[in-house]
């Protein structure tokens, strides 16, 4: 039989549902925001019936967690590919680069994750502590990189745990802009070019 014509199994079925379900939270997200989105319209907007989105997450609470960690999945496969074989400052640069371009290319799931991270502090949910998780990653990242460049005895840990904070803290700021004025790209491509010169001067100050 034909690729083509054979039949879609369950599993195949649960994927391509769950996937269609992903899009129209993200576009009810970025539309109404997560407070005033449903699972009854979550369901509907995809093409299923309106109990679709309750029987497959249950909660309107693990739905978002599947928002959170699919496109925290896309991004950090994006961030392995672009890093490859690379520390330091180049790796640091290479990774604001990526970051800018995930925000061109993908706005409006961007936009979404960046609002649940956003509305997700100390609601003490799931949702929080997959934020956590996301954040502590990317701190490691980035001091993994700064300590595979530079040996100890040339930055210590103290000074990487600060630069990698600094950096983190960094880019919740721009992204921030960039929710409130996303037709801005220039500007946020700035802010993005303007953090790796300070990482630069950063780590040049050891």
């Amino acid at each position: 039989m034909a690729l083509a014509n054979r039949r879609l199994t369950q599993a195949e079925r649960t994927e391509i549902s769950d996937m269609k379900m992903l899009d129209a939270t993200v576009d009810l997200i970025v539309a109404k925001g997560p407070s005033a989105t449903s699972l009854k319209e979550v369901g509907l907007k995809a093409g299923y019936s309106r109990g679709l989105a309750s029987q497959r997450f249950g909660s309107k609470d693990n739905l978002m967690a599947f928002v959170l960690r699919n496109i925290g999945d896309v991004w950090l496969q994006q961030l392995k590919s672009a890093t490859v074989g690379k520390t330091g400052i180049e790796a640091i640069h290479r990774a604001l680069d990526e970051h800018y371009r995930f925000c061109l290319e993908a706005p409006k799931r961007v936009r979404a994750f960046y609002t649940l991270w956003f509305e997700s502090v100390n609601a003490g949910t799931e949702l929080e502590a997959i934020i956590e998780k996301i954040h502590r990653r990317r701190h490691q990242d980035v001091a993994r990189w700064i300590m595979a460049e530079f040996k100890e005895t040339d930055i210590n840990s103290d000074r990487t745990d600060i630069i990698s904070s600094h950096f983190c803290a960094s880019i919740i700021g721009i992204v921030y802009y960039w929710l409130t004025k996303p037709e801005d790209q220039e500007h946020t491509k700035k802010l993005h070019d303007n953090l790796k010169n300070t990482m630069t001067l950063l780590l040049q100050e050891r």
